[in-house]
């Protein structure tokens, strides 16, 4: 079942994202899914300061992945919009059992290394201002979430 939110600006995107953040757990996988532009750092931003994360948050583009250890628990943010063909292995799946939550933003470029059970977000434009994210929940706590939320 998917669940779909409009997000008329970036401050109900980051309500989303606050409200998804209170129903966290350890070893949580977020993978989103949009344009450039459509909100996923925005998302992650708000997340992270719902978890008490008090640092700057950016798109780790060249880094790949950006790890967040004072909040409430640990972040790894990861871009993996570089890794679309490549065969390398760099520890993408150790961080989905670190006890955290793992966010990818352009997470369909590795949709074969993604874990089984995860919340799939997809960030569609509307208009300057307006997006529509459609969650899919695979596994039944990410279920659960979704009903919470929508």
């Amino acid at each position: 079942m998917k669940y779909k939110l409009t997000s008329y600006d970036e401050r109900e995107t980051a309500e989303i994202a606050e409200n998804i953040e209170s129903e966290k757990f350890p070893n949580m996988t977020i993978c989103l899914i949009g344009d450039l532009g459509s909100g996923k750092t925005v998302f992650v931003k708000s997340f992270a300061h719902a978890l008490g994360i008090d640092e700057d948050i950016t798109s780790p583009t060249f880094n790949i992945i950006k790890e967040y250890l004072n909040g409430e628990l640990p972040l790894y943010h990861m871009d993996v919009y570089r890794l679309e063909d490549s065969k390398e292995d760099i520890g993408i799946e150790d961080y989905f059992d670190k006890s955290g939550v793992t966010i990818i933003e352009w997470a369909d470029m590795i949709s074969n290394r993604l874990p089984e059970e995860r919340l799939e977000i997809k960030f569609k434009i509307i208009d300057e201002n307006t997006r529509l994210l459609i969650l899919t929940p695979y596994g039944e706590k990410y279920k659960e979430i979704c009903e919470v939320i929508a």
